[in-house]
């Protein structure tokens, strides 16, 4: 009687470590299938909202939020069919998702503000923008934070939070910039000409735009220069190039016409009285 009994036992023990091992192995199963299944499921619908005309911000953060969402959703079937009470799960996640909070509240910032940005927009992937303090090109908005690559080519992680609050500037968003030169010329030289000169090189360069109507102005008189200030409005494009361009197009022009661009001088004046005498000699 007393073998049965231990055979009997050994026997449901069996069953129930058979039973939860295979619990254990559909968890895994139903974790590992799902979470290649979710990503497929998120890369389908960033596509077919590329398809929709939806710009590649809001595309790729709601491929973002839906992976986020079905990736908790596995999580939670694969505890389940491993043999964890749903009931006491959802109060230990209630109760986790409290906790959480309140010690990552700067992440919920990073967060909301990643929602904020993705709905109001204020700029898109491939804009020129300065954010949370940052000049770059916006590579990508993610749940947590937003990709800048710098005009050295290094990529800046900046956090929502951060980028939300603080001043935004988007250099793309009008599709034109204003841009200005400071010229210096010498006090003898005539700057009429010299204008004339610079309004010419507006005319025959197509890049700058004529409405609004570029021009140029005396600012100041330096030590060394009459100071002249050109501004003129070009696409966003070709905003570096057209200044390097015009820079050295003033220059070879203003050499053309014996213009010149006079080096930082100064003049000392000495009086007799100021001038040191002869050091006594010595007996």
């Amino acid at each position: 009687m007393h073998d049965f009994l231990d055979n009997l036992l050994g026997q449901a023990l069996s069953a129930s470590v058979i039973h939860a091992g295979l619990n254990l192995l559909f968890a895994l199963l139903i974790l590992l299938v799902g979470i290649w299944v979710a990503a497929r499921m998120a890369n389908f619908s960033r596509r077919a909202l590329q398809r929709a005309n939806v710009d590649d911000t809001l595309s790729g953060f709601l491929r973002n939020v839906i992976y986020g969402v079905l990736v908790a959703m596995l999580i939670v079937m694969a505890l389940t069919r491993a043999g964890v009470p749903s009931a006491p799960l959802v109060a230990a996640l209630g109760a986790g998702g409290l906790a959480i909070g309140l010690a990552l509240q700067g992440s919920l910032s990073n967060l909301a503000w990643g929602v904020l940005l993705v709905i109001f927009r204020p700029f898109r992937v491939g804009d020129y923008v300065t954010a949370g303090g940052i000049d770059g090109t916006v590579q990508g908005i993610n749940l947590m934070h937003t990709l800048l690559l710098l005009p050295d080519g290094r990529e800046a992680v900046v956090p929502n939070g951060k980028v939300g609050g603080d001043a935004i500037v988007n250099f793309n968003r009008r599709g034109r910039r204003r841009f200005e030169l400071k010229i210096g010329i010498g006090y003898k030289d005539d700057i009429g000409a010299a204008m004339a000169e610079i309004r010419r090189l507006f005319e025959v360069d197509p890049r700058i735009l004529q409405d609004p109507e570029p021009g140029v102005w005396t600012v100041g008189l330096g030590e060394s220069s009459v100071d002249l200030v050109v501004r003129a409005w070009t696409g966003t494009d070709d905003f570096w190039a057209v200044q390097t361009d015009l820079l050295r197009a003033i220059k070879e022009h203003f050499d053309a016409a014996g213009i010149s661009i006079p080096f930082p001088q100064r003049e000392l004046t000495i009086t007799r009285g100021d001038l040191p005498g002869p050091a006594p000699r010595q007996a």
